[in-house]
């Protein structure tokens, strides 16, 4: 994002409210924000337009669908540094939500879900065991998961930067009134 794309407040406020609840209405923002409900429309299509808003999904309960395993697997592959082509084709995978390219002894860290253990286990073989490069996978199974969410905290606009006289002029009025 560019400069002059900078996230103000309301900005803020409308992330905050969107990622609360994706299906809440801009009348609904509006009353929160302080604006028409035709200006906060607006603000969300300059934020879609960005890419700052990348879409809007429906979450679905994995056991609805008979997926109630979750592991995560560390991979490791034989590519040339910098070069993602394992990470590339496991994200083709069925079973794949999340393929992350990640520094240290392994290449990734992918994301799956698997109906039990034998799934995962097929998912492993056929699955990952088709990607040529892949050399290694190392496989944890999540017992239980204790919290989860895709939302982000929009960050808060950087305080002006006060001049150093001023900065320490206001250290030592505070260190005088603790006396």
């Amino acid at each position: 994002m560019s400069k002059d794309q900078t996230l103000d407040d309301v900005d803020r406020a409308i992330l905050r409210a969107l990622q609360a609840d994706a299906r809440v209405s801009n009348a609904e923002i509006a009353r929160e924000v302080g604006l028409a409900p035709s200006a906060v429309f607006e603000r969300i299509k300059k934020l879609e337009a960005r890419g700052t808003i990348q879409g809007y999904e429906t979450r679905v309960e994995p056991d609805a669908l008979d997926l109630g395993l979750l592991a995560f697997i560390f991979v490791r592959a034989e590519e040339r540094p910098g070069e993602a082509r394992a990470g590339e084709l496991l994200a083709h995978v069925p079973g794949v939500q999340e393929v992350h390219h990640i520094a240290g002894e392994d290449c990734y860290l992918v994301k799956v879900r698997a109906k039990d253990t034998r799934a995962l286990g097929r998912l492993l073989n056929e699955g990952f065991g088709a990607v040529p490069c892949v050399t290694t996978t190392r496989t944890t199974i999540v017992l239980e998961t204790l919290f989860e969410t895709l939302a982000l905290e929009p960050p808060a606009p950087p305080e002006p930067a006060l001049p150093l006289a001023q900065k320490a002029h206001e250290s030592t009025a505070e260190e005088s009134s603790r006396g």
